[in-house]
């Protein structure tokens, strides 16, 4: 069963359920699956159903972080609960030691020395990854290229 199918099946459970909270943010994530489908113009994979999942969780974490430095718990706790229920149909995230294997073969096969080499490094290492099937956070990607070319953050 396809990412795609799951949330179609599980949003008409949980609306005979009666879980507004659950049908919300499933119904939230199918439109945006169908948007990108749209914009596409042809169905989506596993991976892109994936990265769309994903966007939404980051969206969410921003809500959630913005919402706590307003003083507004309640609504930075529905974003985390919105995060909760969409974690639950990503695929595991990558160890952080698979992150940093893949950034020093990443290194070692471009070259890189110095933190002007990150785009290079980044695309290997993302590559890396994706060609292993595994699913990643840019960010932290990102982040691991930055400790190991010693780069500042900005």
């Amino acid at each position: 069963m396809t990412l795609v199918d799951r949330i179609t099946q599980d949003l008409t459970t949980s609306m005979k359920a009666r879980d507004a909270a659950r049908t919300s943010t499933l119904r939230m994530a199918k439109a945006a699956l169908k948007n990108r489908e749209i914009d596409k113009k042809a169905p989506l994979d596993e991976a892109e159903a994936a990265k769309v999942l994903r966007g939404l969780v980051r969206q969410r974490e921003e809500s959630a972080q913005q919402y706590a430095k307003a003083s507004r718990p309640e609504l930075a706790e529905r974003e985390r609960a919105e995060i909760a229920i969409l974690e639950a149909y990503l695929p595991a995230e990558v160890a952080d030691e698979e992150v940093a294997a893949a950034v020093d073969e990443a290194i070692r096969e471009t070259g890189a020395v110095s933190p002007k080499d990150m785009g290079r490094v980044m695309k290997a290492a993302l590559a890396r990854l994706a060609a292993g099937g595994k699913a990643v956070d840019g960010k932290r990607v990102n982040e691991a290229v930055r400790r190991r070319l010693g780069a500042q953050s900005p």
